[in-house]
């Protein structure tokens, strides 16, 4: 009987590191653009003003193969400059 070859392991991120990933980003620009939207500056009787952020550094705790992995399945885009914006599901 031939022995067959263990599999071997992938050398992109798992699915549940780009979970994580992409679950870390989302929190990570809603409190960028939610400390916009709070500064300083706005008048006090105000309604305040939208955030104009789109697109953030992503967490430096996952490396750039991640973010990599998450622009070539189109759940992000790369913005130039290190930055990453969300691509709207539809």
């Amino acid at each position: 009987m031939p022995d067959s070859d263990p599999p071997t392991p992938t050398d992109g991120p798992s699915a549940d590191e780009l979970r994580r990933a992409m679950k870390a980003f989302k929190k990570r620009i809603k409190l960028a653009r939610l400390d916009d939207e709070s500064s300083l500056g706005h008048g006090p009787m105000s309604s305040g003003r939208a955030s104009s952020i789109v697109a953030i550094m992503p967490p430096n705790q996952y490396p750039k193969a991640v973010w990599d992995e998450l622009v070539a399945r189109g759940r992000l885009k790369y913005s130039g400059q290190g930055l990453y914006e969300i691509v709207p599901q539809t």
